[in-house]
């Protein structure tokens, strides 16, 4: 067959895959940049390939698209950036197609910000078989082909990966929309009035927050103890024109999903400006994220220009 013909019969088959592929990455790596260069990557070897060996291609390429992955994850400049504490998963909003498959509970819980942060603490092969057993569905034989391991090492990767997950779990399960948006708006009523003791009330005896600072501190910011998050969370959602003047304007405050959990969103005009997300465990807030760096938000910003949005709980902040 003629080279030109076979590639530009091929390259739809390999974007057919780009969705798949891109969500793939994603939970392996936590960011969207990253898994966009990981399948671009991919796409390189696709055409460097002699296709007409491949017989299945979308095992081959879940199997490129796994080992680049794991070799960013190895690689020294990774180690590094995640081990000085700056590292968040990217938030993505609900309904980005880099999100994949969310069918099951397991899918669902897998990209989850949670669960996304959890698996800094497995290895490399541990939350490739972890993110390829619970989010996609393959077989421990499908497994051991794609990681070049015996199906009996899958299954331990995969028993080690979900006790350390299990473990570590904050949450209790799925928790109803209507319950979910009713705690964020208490809240957000709560933080915006200086109601100490409500939002005290709102979280878990272990509750935790973790603030990027906007990117301008090169170190998260963590805060362990309800009293003290209710405090920083005070004086974080009051307005003042220097916090209007970092946003570049004044806010209106949106719920949203993010990662299937609730957040809100502060939207400048059209662009998102900072995001909060939440984890709820037991009618309670268990976890606190506060993303405001630019870099963090540039997918879910693209989203959310694109996204229609209902009514805000806040129009000007």
């Amino acid at each position: 067959m003629d080279s030109t013909v076979t590639e530009a019969f091929d390259t739809p088959r390999f974007e057919a895959s780009r969705n798949r592929l891109a969500s793939l990455a994603y939970r392996l790596l936590g960011s969207a940049a990253d898994a966009e260069d990981a399948v671009q990557d991919a796409f390189l070897h696709w055409q460097a390939a002699d296709r007409q060996l491949i017989k299945v291609p979308e095992a081959w390429l879940t199997k490129v698209v796994t080992n680049l992955c794991l070799d960013r994850l190895r690689s020294a400049r990774a180690r590094r950036e995640r081990a000085v504490g700056a590292w968040l998963p990217e938030p993505l909003l609900d309904g980005d197609p880099m999100l994949g498959p969310a069918d099951t509970f397991e899918q669902r819980e897998s990209v989850s910000l949670a669960v996304l942060t959890l698996v800094e603490r497995l290895s490399p092969c541990e939350r490739a078989v972890y993110v390829l057993r619970e989010a996609f569905s393959y077989s421990h034989a499908e497994i051991a082909g794609i990681l070049d391991i015996t199906e009996s090492a899958s299954q331990q990767h995969l028993h080690r990966a979900r006790r350390r997950i299990t473990a570590a779990r904050r949450g209790g399960g799925e928790v109803d929309p209507a319950s979910a948006r009713g705690i964020v708006e208490e809240f957000l009523a709560a933080a915006a009035s200086g109601r100490t003791e409500r939002l005290v009330a709102l979280l878990t005896d272990d509750a935790t927050a973790i603030s990027d600072g906007a990117g301008l501190t090169e170190k998260l910011v963590r805060f362990d103890t309800a009293r003290r998050i209710a405090a920083v969370v005070r004086a974080g959602f009051t307005p003042s024109p220097a916090k209007r003047r970092l946003a570049g304007g004044t806010p209106a405050i949106h719920y949203a999903l993010v990662n299937g959990a609730p957040a809100i969103l502060f939207v400048v005009g059209d662009q998102v400006v900072g995001a909060v997300t939440f984890d709820l465990a037991g009618g309670r807030i268990a976890t606190v994220r506060g993303i405001a760096a630019p870099a963090r938000l540039t997918r879910l910003a693209e989203a959310w220009r694109q996204h229609e949005p209902g009514t805000p709980l806040v129009s000007q902040w």
